[in-house]
């Protein structure tokens, strides 16, 4: 089992910052790909990006490619998603899950969900 708890939603102007970090307890964290997924009101949950579980690997979808970017650090069970130049369609629950998968981009092949972080970007 991995329990996950994500940190650092808030809100945000258009053109602003934020990071995101998840925290993982349990199972040995390096065993793990991580995925960043996020849900807005009335759509379906949709992949932000994902790390491979040696972190020498990323992938991110294209409304989020070179404005966020998705790091870990497996000595402290941490993954962090810095996203930059945030738009307000970014608004949305941001998700971390964890997977024995890579690549991963489908929420069907994580295994492991945390209970999202609210991220409110103002126009």
């Amino acid at each position: 089992q991995v329990h996950l708890v994500e940190s650092g939603g808030g809100l945000v102007q258009a053109g602003g910052s934020l990071r995101l970090s998840c925290a993982a307890y349990g199972r040995t964290f390096s065993n793990y790909a991580m995925g960043w997924f996020r849900q807005a009101p009335g759509k379906e949950r949709e992949f932000v990006g994902g790390i491979s579980n040696g972190g020498v690997s990323t992938n991110y979808a294209d409304s989020v490619k070179g404005r966020f970017t998705i790091s870990r650090n497996n000595a402290k069970n941490t993954v962090s998603l810095q996203m930059n130049s945030l738009k307000p369609e970014d608004t949305a629950v941001y998700y971390c899950a964890a997977s024995v998968r890579w690549v991963a981009t489908v929420d069907n092949e994580y295994d492991y969900w945390g209970q999202g972080t609210q991220v409110t970007v103002s126009s």
